[in-house]
């Protein structure tokens, strides 16, 4: 059964609410949602040791961990606990939904390989002589640190980067609500993509303030936490915070994901949530 969804245009203040909202998800249930992310952080671990394949089905998986997030924070809302089912549930509804379901992913991962081998092109392997050179570090050695100055200097590694970001950036368009239109409202794979690409397109404002809240969360946290442990000389703990603060701001992103959803194509993000006092 597809529920009946149509294409709205929000207010850009809304790109705010939709970051404020993931936050009250996450405090409803912290240990559901980031233990949800650290699993699926695992997963894609375990299927790195895989050579070629591997690599494959986690760039597939993608989508899956978007609708699978919205999936949670739907749950959360009705005071249920999600679980690790909600990642394969969108691939039990009916045949014809998991096909399409597969489908995306598979389109998502072969763009993504093509993105990577358009970027090595362009860099000429400057990005991956970086990734060599900072997998084998060499402490207190200046021969070594001069490779690395060097290698980041090299002009066709920051084209290689925009070239890198700013394709991943347009990927994520169309697949941004792809799966979740296809799981909710029965779409096409074509079809979904083309929504998703309308629905970002139309509410542009609130996606730009959106990802400026998030960017600023990141680089406030990462600056606010470098000060506190550099007053306290305790700066070799720094390594051992970015992951747990990592984990949490990536739950609550992913945990956010429902309302930008809701909001374009269904009953539109509530200004409280269910169970709040006004």
């Amino acid at each position: 059964m597809s529920m009946l969804l149509h294409l709205q245009t929000v207010p850009a203040r809304n790109g705010l609410l939709w970051v404020r909202h993931g936050f009250k998800v996450f405090q409803r249930k912290p240990l559901a949602i980031s233990g949800l992310f650290a699993m699926f952080l695992f997963a894609g671990f375990a299927l790195l040791l895989l050579p070629v394949l591997g690599s494959m089905l986690l760039l597939m998986a993608l989508p899956l961990l978007s609708l699978g997030f919205m999936l949670a924070t739907h749950l959360v809302l009705q005071n249920q606990t999600p679980t690790a089912a909600v990642f394969i549930a969108p691939l039990k509804l009916t045949p014809q939904r998991r096909n399409t379901q597969l489908a995306l992913c598979g389109a998502y991962a072969l763009t993504t390989v093509l993105i990577m081998l358009l970027s090595n092109w362009v860099d000429g392997g400057a990005f991956e002589a970086l990734q060599q050179l900072l997998a084998k570090p060499e402490a207190n050695d200046p021969a070594y640190e001069k490779a690395v100055e060097a290698a980041l200097a090299e002009p066709s590694l920051m084209w290689g980067m925009m070239t890198r970001l700013g394709l991943a950036a347009l990927l994520s368009v169309p697949f941004w609500h792809a799966p979740a239109l296809v799981h909710w409202g029965g779409q096409g794979a074509l079809q979904a993509l083309f929504s998703s690409t309308l629905g970002i397109w139309r509410n542009k404002a609130a996606f730009a303030l959106n990802a400026l809240v998030w960017a600023g969360l990141v680089v406030g946290l990462a600056l606010l936490v470098s000060l506190v442990v550099s007053l306290l000389g305790l700066g070799q703990l720094l390594p051992m915070l970015a992951l747990p603060l990592g984990l949490f701001l990536s739950s609550v992103f992913y945990a956010s994901l429902y309302f930008t959803f809701v909001d374009c194509f269904m009953f539109g993000a509530p200004r409280e949530l269910p169970g709040e006092k006004a």
